[in-house]
This record gives C-alpha cells, sequence and structure tokens, in this order.
C-alpha cells in the first residue's frame, strides 16, 4: 500500500511547493496613460518601453499604454500616478510651471533652443526633479524633448504686432504668458483637441512642434509655420515610488535599463519625426517658413521678460538651474 500512496504524496508536495512559489511568479499590470496620440513618436517610443520591461521581466511586470487621453487627460495624468489610479505615467512636465516653476525651465523661449542644450538642461533639472518629485511620491524614469516650436498662424506674420488680438492655444503657463506679452487671446487646448479647435475658430495659431502639427492634419486649416526654434519642451515619464518599491529588484532593475534605452531612442525617434512632420505639412500645402526677422525680435524679447519673471518666481532653486546649465 505505501508504495502505491507515494506518488500521490510526491504529487501534493509538489503542488504545495508550486503554491508557495506561486507568489514570487505573480504577474503585475501597470497602466501608463499619456495625452498624444498612439501613433506619435512619444506614444510609440512609450510601447516600445513597455515591450522592453515586458521582455526583460519574462512577462512578470506588463504595462498597458493608454495614448491619445484615453484614460486620464493631460492635465490629471501627474495628480493621477500620484494618486495611485495609474502607477506610471507620461507628462508635459511644463504643464505644471504653476505647481513648481522649475518644471517650466524647458518653456521659456531660447533658453534651450536645439536639442543639444535640451539634452544639457535635463542634465541639470534631473537631480532637482528627483527631489521634488520624490516628496510628492513620484520618481522621473525618463524624459524625452519635443522637436523645436514653432508659430502656426492661419494668416502670414510679419512681426510680433501681427498676433494682436488672435486666437493662439496655449497648451501650459509659458504659452499662455507668450500670448499676453504678445497681445494675442490665450485659449486654453490640449493636444487631442488641437485639430477641432482650429476647425472650429476656437484658435487661430499656436506655438508647437511639426509633429503635433502633423498628428492634427493642421495643414487642412492653417498655411502657415514659423521656424522660430522657440525651446523644446520635455515629456516626463513618471512612477509612483510606491508601486516601483514594491517590485523586487530584477524587475526594477528591469524598468530603469529600459528607460534608459527609451531615453536615448525617443531622443533620436524625435529628432526624426522634426524632419518627417514638417515634410508631410509641406506636402499638405503649408508653407514652412524662416521667422521675419521682426518676429524674431519681438518672441526673444518676450522671451528675455519671461525669464526674468521665471528667475524671480522660482528662487534659488531656479537661479541655480540657470546658473547650472549656463556653465
Amino acid at each position: 500500500m505505501i508504495p502505491a500512496r507515494r506518488p500521490l504524496l510526491l504529487s501534493a508536495l509538489a503542488l504545495a511547493v508550486a503554491g508557495l512559489a506561486a507568489p514570487a511568479r505573480a504577474q503585475v499590470k501597470w497602466d501608463l496613460p499619456a495625452a498624444y496620440p498612439a501613433t506619435n513618436f512619444h506614444s510609440v517610443n512609450l510601447q516600445a518601453f513597455a515591450d522592453d520591461v515586458d521582455k526583460a521581466t519574462g512577462g512578470k511586470l506588463k504595462i498597458t499604454v493608454h495614448a491619445n487621453a484615453s484614460l486620464f487627460k493631460a492635465p490629471e495624468i501627474k495628480r493621477a500616478v500620484q494618486g495611485g489610479q495609474a502607477q506610471i505615467g507620461e507628462v508635459l512636465i511644463s504643464n505644471f510651471a504653476n505647481e513648481w516653476a522649475p518644471f517650466g525651465a524647458d518653456a521659456l523661449p531660447f533658453l534651450a533652443d536645439s536639442y543639444d542644450e535640451s539634452v544639457k538642461l535635463w542634465k541639470v533639472q534631473k537631480p532637482l526633479f528627483e527631489k521634488k518629485l520624490g516628496e510628492q511620491g513620484l520618481m522621473p524614469l525618463y524624459a524625452v524633448p519635443w522637436p523645436p516650436q514653432g508659430v502656426f498662424s492661419k494668416k502670414a506674420l510679419a512681426s510680433g504686432a501681427d498676433m494682436k488680438g488672435i486666437k493662439f492655444r496655449a497648451y501650459n503657463p509659458a504659452t499662455s504668458r507668450l500670448a499676453e506679452l504678445l497681445g494675442a487671446q490665450p485659449v486654453t487646448v490640449q493636444a487631442a483637441e488641437v485639430s477641432q479647435a482650429f476647425a472650429t475658430g476656437v484658435t487661430d495659431s499656436m506655438i508647437s512642434s511639426g509633429s503635433t502639427g502633423a498628428d492634427a492634419k493642421l495643414h487642412e486649416h492653417v498655411k502657415h509655420w514659423y521656424d522660430t526654434q522657440a525651446w523644446l519642451p520635455k515629456n516626463l515619464v513618471l512612477v509612483n515610488k510606491a508601486a516601483f518599491a514594491a517590485l523586487d529588484k530584477p524587475t526594477q532593475d528591469a524598468v530603469l535599463k529600459a528607460a534608459a534605452a527609451a531615453e536615448e531612442r525617443g531622443l533620436a525617434a524625435s529628432k526624426k519625426a522634426n524632419g518627417e512632420s514638417l515634410d508631410k505639412l509641406r506636402a499638405g500645402g503649408m508653407q514652412i517658413l524662416p521667422p521675419p526677422a521682426a518676429l524674431s525680435a519681438d518672441l526673444k524679447k518676450a522671451g528675455e521678460v519671461m525669464l526674468k519673471e521665471w528667475l524671480d518666481k522660482a528662487g534659488a532653486d531656479g537661479k541655480a538651474l540657470v546658473d547650472a546649465y549656463r556653465r
């Protein structure tokens, strides 16, 4: 009788061992809300990041990307990650400059107006962001710049004076203030609503990247884009610190490695998207133009005012950031 029961006992023991090991193999699922279309280079990069994490962890951590503001609208994503409604999310960090002025440094006109300068600024920003976001229960994973910002306008522009009174799409405090300094009327419009806003006359102009314009097929409504190279705002991927801490060490390492790869890949994708998006707009009938000298001068004058205002608001943190960047 005993030999006959032995396989049953061994099977029971194997099941018990498997049951004890199961929690260690349990799959973790994260939601990643994002504000831009699934075809936008930022969203494509997010999906590649999620795929890298899935592969590196053997499916232990599954990240679902929710593009085009389908889970949370752009201004809601940071709070959602802070509150644990989503474990990870992508934000345009300058959207939160009213919360803490240094978040808006990369949206200051002509402070960092090239890819190289954007990378240099991020190296200075990152330690400050890690400290501030850490106090909020968040951790920055990686940042990717948008292509350089230019001015979309339904009418031709010769100078800043031509923008007086026109409806100007604002997507963060900096673009709202720029509109005010130029005498334009700021109108808050999120990325997912840009096409409709121009089609219905809610807005007549904006300063944004060619990539945003191509996503919204703005060539159907707008005929001028002035390549002002004003700034390169960054999208930042944030993770809830408690959610990250709950991962085992190998999974944490996989996330950090995938994030480093996504930052490098995203920078290359941004550069590529810049050229491709302008080609699409041009092919659709939009004029891609160098800015007239008077328009450039007026924008730079507004940028100087905004930098001074920002430094007054940002205090010691802001001064330290700009001083470190300019060294």
